[in-house]
């Protein structure tokens, strides 16, 4: 049968099911078919010399072979060829020659039908060629952003004027979903499968286009990254070649995953700011100058300890025990450090947030050596947590504490932020040494930053100017350190309590020395302790006659002096097994001693008075000395004296003064200068003649030494009143206290070390302000109570009494 015997159809022919193709008419095709049913009918369509019609499965039922299964059009045609393959199918040539519908279904294997050709309805040919046109025009359009139309197809096209025949072949070249091929298929109306072709060609046009967009993009940046690629190991090879090679893709690697790894305990802004830096770095040519400030930022910044603490939790117990261990004595300064650690702990243990209960930071003050630092070293044992120590002594530049701007050549964080990196985490104990030596100049005031660092309120965020960014110092436990506290800004002063650590006696530097100083000189020195004793009288000689100081820094020199010789005697001559220093020996360890603190003599004497002052060092004995040479009432003061000083000198020769015109005291004639008529004429002359023909001379030694202060009043009216009256002043008596015009004594401060000095020198009285009396004298060790007699006074009358010897 023939396709062009129309009178043939509709006739009855064998239905091939094929699944991935949809044919379409006049197009040669080869099929594969493997399944019996479709065998059978290529076989008898091959032996009858017959048409066969190409039929597609419906989407979902591929591999059913069942009219149900099929659209009931398809493509009738011939098979041109036949071949059996090695591996079972069956490959058919198969060529199309119509479009074709099922009309009756007839056999089920393999499948027959009758089947009739699909005819087009009559067309207006001026429409369908204006139709074509348009058609024409996109596929122009979609040969040009697509490869899909070779140009050959579309110059066959351009020249072919059959509209079915062109549907047909655009159908099969362009890519569409069965069902809409389908509808293209089975349509009769020429007109309408022109403009469904249209569409489809159109939304493929659009589709090709962004194809090609996305494709150019893709390519571009493909090409983009073989480039950087291949410079970039261009680059490196030469690197390599020139002995340069950095690694600097692996430090930038490495900056990104230090800073990610940080990511979770640093602020948004730190975040940012950081990722920021190591975006321009990595832009940046390594050799350029920014490129060096910049890499220097990062590795400060990233070993900044974000996230990490000290764990340990706070016991007080464990400070208490390590107080003791590592200080003898101190009562009262240990006692508020343990209260300052109990609040911290019980507002740990309720939830109470550190904000709302973190006190004032706390300051020791107090002479050189007394232990201030070494209380930090043990509260920082005790809580686990490592000891940052800032020396502030001198620093006047205020970008030393906040950091210098990056803009600046050789820039790097301040003392503050380098701690924290230092310590490895972002709680350490930080002391801020000598924070009463802070210097101001051009450079700014450092005291200032301090305001903020020391504010609860404030050091939350620290801003330090090399991070630019900001710096949570909420968790720092800060501890100051101070010597004077009168030179420390008022505004300063106010957010620290002050602990005051007083000199040390002679008793307690005996027991430090025998606990702490002695042990740890020999372990020092490599010494075993058998190797080396001292005995106590001769340890009592260092403190007193080798040493001149409120803590015990230079006894701890001596002791060492003393370890160094018995460690060379031991290895000189090994026969020697232990060395002990005496009294009678310890001119062989030490030299000359250092009598600084001369002690009374016992003899009294006209016009030397035994004052007492409070040193950076501890406290003093002061021999005020004062002549009277004839003279009109003059007074010269000598000893380096400051301006205070001087005053209270001159109002105690006022007072004097007033206590000789009153007649409390005695002046005796003889002693009144006379002229010779007055001597020949026996003249009695009044009191107030002596301090009228005399001038006085007062020196403190040493004069070298400046002094200044209201506190040597009183002895400075006694040693006038003495002069003037001769009456000798007990050189056992030791006396502080700032005078009054009227004669009252007023308190002074510095009376603990005042007084071990007086009971170093040996005094046996010393007078004192009442007031000083009542306040301050719990404050004073038991061992120099014990072996003084004080005694308080309110008026220069009681002084005088006490001190002069008017028998």
């Amino acid at each position: 049968m023939q396709l062009s015997d129309y009178s043939a159809f509709p006739a009855k022919i064998p239905v091939i099911v094929e699944d991935d193709l949809f044919l379409y008419p006049f197009m040669i095709s080869p099929i594969f078919l493997s399944d019996d049913a479709n065998v059978m009918a290529a076989e008898e369509a091959v032996q009858s010399n017959s048409l066969v019609m190409v039929c597609p499965t419906k989407p979902g039922h591929e591999g059913e072979r069942t009219f149900d299964a099929i659209y009931d059009a398809g493509v009738i045609g011939s098979i041109m060829r036949k071949v059996t393959l090695p591996d079972g199918r069956i490959k058919v040539l198969f060529q199309g020659l119509a479009r074709g519908r099922i009309i009756e279904e007839t056999g089920e294997a393999p499948l027959v039908a009758k089947v009739d050709v699909i005819h087009s309805k009559p067309y207006n040919e001026l429409k369908i060629e204006a139709l074509m046109e348009v058609l024409r025009e996109k596929l122009r359009t979609l040969s040009q952003v697509s490869n899909q139309f070779p140009p050959d197809l579309v110059r066959t096209i351009e020249e072919n004027h059959e509209p079915n025949r062109i549907a047909d072949l655009i159908s099969s070249t362009i890519k569409i979903k069965k069902a809409e091929a389908y509808e293209l298929f089975v349509e009769e109306d020429v007109e309408q499968r022109l403009l469904l072709l249209i569409d489809i060609v159109s939304a493929e046009i659009e589709a090709s286009k962004l194809q090609k967009e996305i494709r150019s993009k893709v390519h571009n940046r493909i090409e983009q990254v073989n480039k950087e690629y291949f410079l970039k190991e261009q680059l490196k090879q030469i690197q390599q070649e020139l002995g340069t090679d950095t690694q600097r893709e692996e430090e930038i690697e490495e900056y990104y995953e230090k800073l990610e790894a940080k990511k979770p305990y640093m602020d948004e802004d730190a975040y940012k700011e950081v990722k920021k830096q190591i975006d321009r770095f990595a832009r940046m040519h390594p050799d350029s100058a920014d490129a060096n400030m910049i890499q220097g930022y990062l590795d400060w910044v990233l070993e900044i300890p974000f996230g990490k603490y000290a764990r340990k939790h706070l016991k007080v117990e464990d400070v208490q025990k390590q107080l003791d261990k590592d200080h003898y004595g101190l009562k009262k300064p240990k006692e508020r450090i343990v209260e300052y650690f109990s609040v911290r702990e019980l507002a740990e243990l309720r939830g109470v947030g550190e904000k709302e209960v973190k006190g004032a930071i706390l300051c020791f003050a107090g002479p050189p050596g007394v232990g201030k630092t070494s209380l930090a070293n043990s509260i920082s044992k005790a809580l686990k947590r490592k000891l940052v120590r800032i020396a502030l002594g001198g620093l006047e530049d205020v970008n030393e504490l906040r950091g210098h701007r990056r803009t600046y050549i050789g820039a790097m964080p301040g003392r503050i932020v380098q701690g924290l990196i230092d310590a490895g985490e972002m709680n350490p104990v930080m002391v801020l040494d000598e924070i009463d030596k802070v210097g101001r100049s051009m450079r700014g005031d450092p005291t200032s930053v301090l305001l903020e660092i020391l504010d609860p309120e404030q050091n939350s965020e620290f801003r330090d100017y090399y991070l630019n960014f900001n710096i949570d110092l909420s968790q720092v436990i800060f501890i100051a350190t101070a010597n004077d506290i009168g030179s420390i800004p008022g505004p300063l002063r106010d957010r620290m309590e002050f602990i005051f650590l007083s000199s040390y006696t002679p008793q307690e530097k005996y027991e430090i020395a025998k606990r702490y100083l002695i042990p740890q000189e020999l372990k020092k020195h490599a010494l075993k302790k058998s190797e080396f004793s001292i005995t106590k009288a001769a340890l009592e000689m260092v403190i007193e006659n080798y040493t001149r100081e409120a803590g015990v820094r230079n006894l701890r020199r001596r002791i060492a002096d003393m370890v160094r010789k018995a460690v060379k005697k031991i290895l000189l001559d090994p026969s020697i097994q232990r060395v002990t220093v005496t009294v009678k020996n310890i001119q062989e360890f030490l030299d000359k001693p250092v009598f600084e603190i001369d002690q009374t003599d016992n003899v009294p004497t006209v016009g030397v008075v035994n004052g007492l002052a409070w040193t950076a060092v501890g406290g003093d004995v002061l021999k005020i000395e004062t002549i009277k040479i004839k003279g009109k009432g003059g007074l010269v003061l000598t000893g380096s004296l400051g301006d205070v000083m001087k005053e209270s000198a001159r109002i105690a020769l006022s007072v004097v003064k007033t206590l000789i015109d009153r007649g409390e005291l005695t002046i005796d004639q003889k002693i009144i200068p006379r002229t010779t008529k007055e001597r020949e004429e026996n003249l009695k002359l009044e009191p107030s003649e002596v301090y009228k023909r005399y001038d006085l001379h007062i020196h403190v030694p040493e004069g070298a030494t400046p002094k200044d202060g209201p506190s040597a009043g009183i002895a400075m009216a006694t040693a006038i009143a003495s002069i003037f009256s001769e009456y000798k002043v007990r050189a056992d008596v030791a006396m502080t206290g700032e005078l009054t015009l009227t004669g009252k004594v007023l308190p002074i401060g510095g009376l603990k070390e005042k007084l071990i000095a007086a009971y170093k020198a040996k005094m046996k009285k010393v007078l004192i302000p009442k007031k000083n009396f009542e306040r301050d004298l719990e404050d004073i060790p038991d061992v120099v109570k014990e072996g003084l007699q004080i005694v308080p006074v309110t008026r220069v009358e009681e002084v005088l009494k006490e001190a002069l010897v008017m028998a």
